[in-house]
């Protein structure tokens, strides 16, 4: 029986390692050098290499030829007893899933006290799938791990070193970390092309790229799969052969639900994915390759090239330059992105493709809200906002994150200033600015912001401040006891100045002030509009878009 193109090929030297010579060539110095470490930590997504490097570096070191560039023979009993995973005195290899008990971690121990079974050779336990190690195994490794028999090595392997972080954290301080990198489209097909060549097979370039996307990262799946495809039998390796052999839709079909998305053909998209159905699709597979035929052309609208799509593809995809903005091509790659965790697990896959197709092809009739606050841009504003002071750029000059922590960090009793503009006063009789006249008509200033000035939000938030000081240069200062109210009055300002200076003279700025509660003050009542208020100024508080289509456009929350 054959051996699989994965361990035929297999590498057996570290200058054979692809794309990981970052770590390659620092072991091989540090034999060189003698200045091995006592146990490493091999980290990295499946099939880049973890376990083969941990062999190269126990072949190396037990290597019977010795060679000067510190390299394994790859042909001695010894290198060929641990390249094939066999019996070895010396190396021991574990799957740390099946042995992650603290019975398995005190034998290991006890094992490692022994000396290697000869003077010139290391001892070597490779461990795979290392984060599957309990926290009680970690911690009967951790005396061995600090001060560990002279001659012997531990090699970690995980595709997932934060367990370990969360499990044993004082295991990361005694090995040597190395983090290897996902292996790249451009490297898989050149390892592809150069074991395929070895095998006497020719492939054509659009079947490679179809494996090497496939693999995601993985040289170990690229072989695997290249492997399945020449299951098939022939001597040339063609794309049609890889897209029966690992149930690949055509290009064609990704293209012609592209077009329906593109035409807006929400209607037959429903036949469209049948037919699909009927030829036994996975869904799965289904939308990674639909959401790379959607970066395919947002590269291609954005003026990109992508290496890996076949000259018939770029063509298709230059051709529907002018169906799409970019900004389309970003929001169904969002929506592929928020459904693609519910697809692996879903029992409907076939309904929830269909819908997000339907809702990409629906997306023209979506509301875009840079457009909405552009077209109020350009119009003026909003009649309603244009009768109050235009307060938001002065406003937004100051980040509203460096104003929250200027009130959380200043006393109870200190009066935080809000930028404003000093707005024309309105015409119309007033009287002189006081303490005890403002809080007397303050329900009637709270209600012409309503009333008057469009601003329900904003109303409802000033019923629950207080007027506490007024100074004789004309600030009035309001107390609340809670930053969300604070915010959503500072995003006011100018609002509650006009419907001050309709009633009193002299006005000239606003401040607010947060009083942090008594600890015996009993808790704060919540109302249907305090608590939309605190949603509404959190909301305007993460997203200046949102602050800005409230200030434009009085947007008011319902749920």
């Amino acid at each position: 029986m054959s051996l699989a193109l994965a361990r035929k090929y297999r590498p057996r030297r570290f200058a054979d390692v692809a794309v990981q010579s970052h770590v390659a060539t620092t072991l091989r110095n540090a034999i060189g050098s003698d200045r091995l470490g006592h146990a490493y930590l091999f980290c990295g997504p499946r099939g880049t290499g973890k376990t083969t490097l941990a062999r190269v570096l126990a072949m190396a070191l037990n290597c019977e030829q010795k060679r000067p560039d510190h390299e394994p023979c790859g042909e001695c009993p010894s290198c060929q007893r641990i390249w094939s995973g066999g019996a070895s005195l010396d190396v021991i290899e574990m799957d740390a899933a099946s042995n992650r008990g603290v019975d398995d971690a005190r034998e290991l121990r006890e094992r490692a006290m022994y000396a290697p079974s000869g003077d010139d050779r290391h001892k070597i336990y490779i461990l795979d799938e290392a984060h599957m190690l309990t926290r009680e195994a970690w911690n009967t490794l951790l005396k061995v791990l600090e001060e560990p028999p002279p001659r012997v090595i531990f090699v970690f392997a995980t595709t997932d070193p934060q367990k370990i972080q969360q499990a044993a954290a004082p295991v990361l301080s005694r090995v040597q970390r190395f983090d290897l990198r996902r292996i790249g489209p451009a490297e898989v097909r050149e390892r592809l092309r150069t074991v395929l060549a070895a095998e006497g097979i020719t492939a054509e370039p659009e079947a490679l790229a179809m494996l090497a996307r496939a693999a995601d990262g993985s040289m170990r799946d690229a072989l695997s799969l290249t492997d399945q495809a020449l299951s098939l039998g022939g001597d040339t390796l063609t794309a049609e052969r890889v897209r029966e052999s690992l149930g690949l839709v055509h290009e064609e079909e990704h293209l012609r639900l592209l077009a329906l998305v593109a035409q807006r053909q929400a209607g037959e998209v429903f036949s469209a994915v049948a037919r699909l159905a009927d030829h036994g699709v996975d869904f799965s597979i289904l939308l990674t390759d639909f959401a790379n035929i959607l970066r395919a052309q947002l590269a291609v609208v954005l003026g990109g090239t992508l290496p890996d799509l076949s000259e018939r593809v770029r063509d298709a995809l230059a051709a529907r330059t002018g169906d799409f903005s970019a900004g389309d091509l970003l929001r169904m790659l969002h929506l592929v992105s928020e459904l693609e965790p519910h697809m692996r697990r879903s029992g409907q896959q076939q309904l929830l493709f269909e819908t997000l197709l339907v809702r990409c092809a629906l997306l023209d009739r979506t509301l875009d809200l840079e457009q909405v606050l552009r077209g109020v841009s350009e119009s003026g504003g909003a009649p309603r906002a244009a009768a109050a002071p235009a307060a938001p750029a002065s406003r937004r000059a100051a980040p509203p994150s460096s104003t929250t922590a200027l009130r959380a960090s200043a006393p109870a009793t200190t009066p935080i200033p809000v930028v404003a503009d000093r707005a024309e006063a309105t015409p119309g009789p007033r009287i002189p600015l006081d303490l005890n006249r403002l809080v007397e008509r303050w329900e009637s200033i709270t209600d012409a912001v309503h009333g008057e000035h469009g601003a329900l939000m904003l109303s409802s938030t000033l019923a629950h401040a207080t007027p506490s000081a007024v100074t004789a240069s004309g600030t009035v200062t309001l107390t609340v006891t809670s930053e969300a109210h604070a915010e959503l009055i500072s995003g006011g300002t100018a609002t509650v100045l006009a419907a001050i200076r309709q009633r009193f003279d002299g006005v000239q700025t606003v401040a607010v002030r947060v009083e942090a509660p008594e600890a015996d003050r009993a808790p704060r009542r919540l109302n249907e509009g305090a608590v939309k208020a605190d949603r509404m100024a959190m909301l305007r508080k993460q997203s200046p878009l949102l602050d800005a289509a409230v200030e434009a456009l009085d947007l008011e929350l319902l749920d």
